[in-house]
């Protein structure tokens, strides 16, 4: 059953939320330009790996990716799980960028730890971008792998690596994972299995949606449960939500409606 529904997807509140600012978005939900610049070089250092906010020498062995070499780099702050993260950002790329998602899902797997069960849970995130979800998940116990497109997994190792080390109990894994493309090549059914698969702002003005959708069918087992925070932007937005509706039994967990962020818990059919 799992295999015809991917082919079908193929064609067819104790804390308040830690980020110190938003930044802002225009209004078909890009940053923008010159404004997200202010916001975020305001309290950022700017300063890319490799200046003086180097990884630690014990760190640099563990880096297989190298981060993109954007012009500018911010240092943004977070308070999750009773620790401060300090995840690097940059407004050229959407991958580099933490959005309203993210937050919001870091604060529902903060403030229901024990009933996810998160402690030892294997968990894989799609669009990992900067790494605030996965570095979140990873603080709280789980044996997390961070994925994303290539370009976006050396600023991700960084931010995992640098926010991990010495206060997770397992470090956590980056890999590649292009939405639809050789996921059985990389992601053997056999082999891998998931608790969860988390999943923030995916969802946006992009032409992969369909690839997305069975992307995450694909991760998804028997037990196998689907975190899904996104900001609800486009209409589109509301018609893979339709779509997700057809595969996945679907529950809505939480919503923010001052940043039109629902949260969404997804059960794969396999009836």
């Amino acid at each position: 059953m799992a295999a015809a529904v991917m082919d079908v997807c193929l064609h067819s509140g104790q804390q308040q939320p830690r980020r110190l600012r938003e930044a802002p978005c225009a209004p078909d939900g890009g940053l923008e330009p010159a404004a997200a610049e202010g916001a975020l070089q305001e309290d950022g250092t700017g300063i890319p790996p490799g200046g003086s906010n180097k990884i630690e020498p014990s760190l640099r062995s563990l880096q297989k990716f190298v981060p993109t070499d954007y012009a500018s780099y911010t240092q943004e702050h977070y308070v999750f799980a009773g620790t401060e993260i300090v995840i690097q950002e940059s407004i050229e790329s959407y991958g580099a960028v933490v959005w309203p998602g993210a937050t919001a899902l870091c604060q529902y797997l903060e403030e229901h730890t024990e009933e996810l069960n998160l402690q030892d849970a294997k968990i894989l995130e799609i669009g990992a971008g900067p790494g605030l979800v996965s570095t979140v998940a990873s603080i709280l116990g789980a044996q997390v792998t961070a994925t994303d497109l290539p370009d976006v997994l050396g600023n991700l190792q960084y931010n995992l690596l640098k926010n991990t080390l010495k206060r997770a109990a397992h470090l956590p894994e980056v890999k590649e994972l292009v939405w639809g493309a050789s996921l059985e090549q990389h992601f053997p059914r056999s082999t891998f299995y998931y608790d969860y698969v988390l999943a923030s702002d995916v969802v946006y003005h992009h032409y992969f949606l369909d690839k997305l959708l069975a992307t995450m069918v694909y991760l998804c087992h028997p037990g196998t449960v689907l975190l899904w925070a996104n900001k609800f932007r486009f209409s589109t937005d509301y018609e893979f939500l339709d779509k997700f509706k057809q595969v996945f039994d679907t529950t809505l967990l939480a919503e923010f409606p001052e940043s039109s962020v629902k949260i969404f818990k997804g059960i794969l059919k396999w009836d």
